[in-house]
């Protein structure tokens, strides 16, 4: 965990050091503070020297001008350190999110993920920056005031220093339970996190089924589950600070009698009782330094765990060592013996097809019948239990994801627009395609004609996922994306579902049309879109149960003959 932490410096040592430098060079200027005034006490003031009073204040005063300008590197340059490895870390956190499966997702809640990347990166960035200032500024002054007070007096000094351990020991004695609190606030932080997340992204749905006080008693739960972890720690919190500043007070004591005691005694003079005093407060410095470093490392310990354990998650989807591009495919799609599972029973078992290149091909089935689990393993969104698919003859494990997606096309059920502008999501398909291909392929889409309507035509803001607009002019914007992107396989997955039936038609004839001379899988859930098709798949538990065109179905008076029949008074 340690070399983890410190590998994050690595990019930025330069900036590291001049931060160090500049603390204990600050840190120094500090301690030359207390020496100073002993020297006034005891022999400036006493003769009454002007001279040499004023040289030494100027001195100091030239002492602090400089600290000005080092304490203003440390705030600047430190927070500098701590920004550029709060957004160093969250890149590579996020990064790592994408590299992923949807299995991953499927089973993480969102809150978690946003967790990670918010509040651990930023409490990260804290004690990165903080941590090693804390800590070198703590050993300097505590050495350095141990050696110049050793010379002092070095009983006096030692009985000082005998208690810092004493001090530490107890400050530590409630070390371990803090860290477990501070586990549970983050997990229980995470979890009201996801709470609030699923009540504002699923907020029609609450107000639809009027579940806004079941919605209150979720979110109740989870923030008083949150404060209850919260107050534990600040319990413990409480009590590693009280030990730290009673001992202060201790010392402080111990430091005034015994050194009022050798004044007495004349062992030490009044100006090395005040020299005393001085560097006890200086060297307090440290131990709130480390007081805070220690709150500040049971957040960071907790935070850089869970990062670690996301940037040492093994994807289960990755890209073979010898993967190939997979160029411009040509679409030939085959499934050998494929099986697959959740986790939890097989969704495909032992499933064969094959699909060759230009073919349009039509699945129907009941829910859960495995018609969309077929088509996530063509672009390997999962990857096989048993089996194999191939595209061209290789199997898809041995193309990289990228170069293996860019030849596929999806349109799926549930749509998701990002928030911004309808141009913005249209140009997800193709990011450099140009304002004449981003027309057309809306043209292609039946959806000029709205966008002409609005204000601010193709620049209108579409809302968070969309919800300015329609469930049809969102379907529509998503078609728009795969006329763009034009891939050689095309994967419609209920891609007109949203759509009344006379725009239902018109995108059909565009997608008659694209889908010419390009592999193209159409799941249906209304059989009257695909009955031209001439070929259809009916799917029943992760089987091909049937196969062949509408006419021929029917007349094997199978499961398809049965869905139509249940949908024939509807569609009639």
């Amino acid at each position: 965990m340690f070399k983890d932490f410190v590998s994050l410096y690595k990019p930025y040592k330069k900036l590291f050091f001049l931060d160090i430098f500049s603390a204990l060079m600050m840190t120094g200027i500090d301690m030359l503070f207390p020496l100073s005034v002993s020297y006034l006490v005891d022999n400036v003031i006493p003769a009454r020297n002007m001279r040499i009073l004023c040289i030494l204040c100027i001195a100091v005063l030239l002492g602090y001008i400089a600290k000005y300008f080092f304490e203003k590197v440390v705030i600047y340059y430190g927070h500098v350190l701590g920004v550029s490895l709060e957004n160093s870390l969250r890149k590579r956190v996020f990064e790592q999110y994408e590299k992923f499966s949807f299995s991953y997702f499927d089973e993480n809640r969102t809150g978690n993920i946003i967790s990670r990347l918010t509040t651990d990166a930023f409490d990260i960035s804290e004690f990165a920056h903080h941590g090693p200032e804390d800590f070198f500024i703590s050993v300097f002054i505590l050495i350095g005031s141990f050696v110049i007070l050793m010379k002092t007096d070095a009983v006096l000094t030692l009985v000082i220093f005998a208690i810092i351990p004493v001090m530490i020991f107890f400050a530590l004695s409630s070390n371990s339970k803090w860290e477990g609190a501070m586990m549970d606030v983050r997990k229980a932080n995470a979890e009201l996190t996801s709470t609030i997340n699923d009540s504002f992204s699923g907020v029609r749905v609450v107000k639809a089924f009027t579940n806004e006080k079941l919605q209150y008693a979720r979110f109740s739960y989870d923030c008083d589950n949150y404060s209850k972890f919260k107050r534990l720690s600040y319990k413990f919190m409480a009590e590693f600070t009280c030990n730290v500043n009673f001992f202060i007070g201790f010392l402080k004591l111990v430091t005034i009698f015994l050194g009022g005691y050798f004044v007495y005694k004349e062992r030490i003079t009044i100006g090395a009782l005040m020299q005393f005093m001085l560097y006890i407060d200086l060297f307090i410095q440290p131990v709130n330094r480390f007081t805070n470093m220690v709150e500040d490392f049971q957040k960071t310990k907790t935070g850089f765990k869970r990062c670690m354990e996301i940037l040492k998650t093994e994807p289960e989807i990755i890209d073979a060592p010898n993967c190939v591009d997979a160029g411009k495919l040509n679409g030939d799609i085959e499934f050998k013996h494929v099986s697959f599972s959740y986790g939890d029973g097989d969704i495909l078992k032992d499933f064969n097809l094959s699909l060759k290149a230009g073919e349009s091909v039509a699945v129907v089935g009941s829910s859960g019948a495995g018609k969309t689990t077929m088509c996530s393993l063509i672009p390997r969104f999962y990857d096989v239990t048993e089996g194999e698919v191939s595209v061209d003859g290789v199997d898809v494990r041995k193309y990289s994801q990228s170069s293996l997606r860019n030849n596929i096309g999806i349109v799926q059920q549930d749509v998701f627009l990002f928030s911004g502008t309808i141009r913005e999501n249209i140009l997800y398909g193709n990011a450099e395609a140009s304002e004449e291909e981003v027309r057309r392929a809306a043209e292609f889409a039946n959806l000029d004609s709205f966008v002409e309507t609005l204000p601010d035509k193709y620049d209108t803001i579409v809302g968070e996922r969309g919800v300015k607009l329609s469930g049809g002019q969102k379907q529509r914007i998503s078609i728009a994306r795969i006329f763009l992107k034009n891939p050689p396989i095309l994967l419609l997955d209920e891609a007109t579902s949203s759509l009344d039936n006379e725009n239902e038609k018109k995108i059909q004839q565009s997608f008659d049309k694209l889908s010419e001379h390009r592999t193209t899988i159409i799941i249906a859930h209304r059989l009257q879109t695909i009955q031209n098709a001439k070929r259809i798949i009916v799917m029943d538990k992760g089987k091909i149960v049937e196969q062949g065109d509408h006419e021929t179905l029917l007349a094997q008076n199978g499961l398809y003959a049965k869905l139509y029949s249940a949908q024939s008074g509807i569609i009639e």
